[in-house]
């Protein structure tokens, strides 16, 4: 008896010990969740389980829980679609189980080209209903690149959204006249939107820090100069007089590499690029030892990206799931605390990260 009883508690405690390891890349493994999407750019979870996925060619679907994703949702307003721009970012209203109210940014067409804007609806059933546009970038450009974009709720309500230079206009990144290149903040309501930071040139992640409420952001550089910023009101994120990109095709210097009175240095710069798209905070205890960290997605990089941090400092960088070979579009903790997956392209997938043990 005494020795089952010994036996009993080495096992238990090995489990334990096992339990309370430290996650590792080789204790990864993908779950597919839901396939057959065309080109989905963002994830968002609902309160009672479901999942919203966006299409960038201008369709919102809800995944139902075989995986499949359901018809279209109709009542979107016009979407210019093409290239780098179509419909994105998608996220509830943090009241959304009262409201069922939605937020999402999209490619407006109008005169002049298009340009990236911010619209709310009520979903009921298959439908959105009391769309209105909340916010729209000026000027409007005939681009179909840099669009941006993330929402971002703050802790009072308010919304923060990345916006994109529209690429042929990235000098205007630096005029706070103008919408291009810059972080804009408004109520959920809409009203009057003030520039919250300019020097950005394509903000495609945005997140809240769980504990100080910061807003941390990722921006596509080009032929590298990606960065990780956290993303003060009124500072000036450099682009295009400070940065660590070169020209496409010729490898000379744009602006100036840091630091430099009067602008913001990035906290981790990624040269060569990884293109990075979506991130997100990991808050749960799924994943031992990883509590706190920085996951981002790549689309160059077609890698799932972990930065350690010690308060804004990055200290470790990982590259996780190197065999999926499938570029990442957006990178969501559920509510069951694992992390998610959009990949990209005309055949995309809705991922779980689990661990093996």
């Amino acid at each position: 008896m005494k020795t089952s009883l010994r036996l009993l508690a080495l096992a238990a405690a090995c489990a334990a010990a096992l339990a309370a390891a430290p996650a590792t890349a080789n204790t990864l493994r993908t779950v597919e969740v839901a396939k057959g999407l065309d080109n989905p750019w963002a994830l968002a979870f609902l309160p009672d389980g479901r999942m919203l996925v966006t299409e960038k060619p201008g369709r919102l679907r809800v995944i139902g829980p075989d995986g499949r994703p359901g018809a279209p949702i109709t009542g979107l307003p016009p979407i210019a679609a093409g290239g780098q721009c179509g419909l994105l970012d998608v996220v509830p209203d943090p009241q959304f189980a009262q409201n069922q109210l939605l937020y999402w940014t999209f490619a407006e067409p109008g005169a002049g080209g298009n340009s990236t804007a911010v619209a709310r609806g009520k979903l009921v059933g298959n439908a959105l209903t009391e769309v209105r546009t909340l916010f729209s970038q000026q000027p409007k450009v005939d681009s179909q690149h840099h669009c941006g974009s993330r929402i971002v709720f703050r802790r009072d309500g308010t919304l923060l959204v990345g916006l994109g230079d529209r690429f042929s206009r990235k000098d205007d990144a630096q005029n706070p006249a103008n919408h291009l290149g810059k972080v804009v903040a408004f109520d959920r309501d809409g009203g009057k939107a003030a520039v919250w930071s300019l020097g950005h040139r394509n903000i495609q992640g945005a997140a809240l820090h769980p504990e100080t409420g910061a807003l941390w952001a990722i921006e596509h550089g080009p032929q590298g100069g990606d960065e990780v910023n956290v993303v003060a009101q009124g500072r000036n994120y450099g682009w295009p007089l400070l940065t660590y990109g070169r020209n496409y095709g010729l490898g000379t210097r744009i602006g100036e590499e840091g630091p430099k009175p009067g602008f913001e240095q990035p906290l981790h710069v990624w040269v060569p690029s990884i293109a990075p798209s979506g991130m997100a905070f990991l808050t749960s205890d799924r994943y031992p030892g990883w509590q706190g960290q920085l996951f981002v997605g790549a689309l160059r990089g077609r890698t799932l990206v972990r930065l350690q941090l010690e308060g804004t400092k990055v200290v470790t960088e990982e590259r996780l799931l190197l065999n999926l070979a499938e570029r990442i579009r957006d990178v969501r903790q559920g509510p069951d605390g694992w992390l998610y997956l959009v990949t990209d392209g005309s055949n995309a997938r809705v991922l779980r990260v689990e661990t093996t043990r």
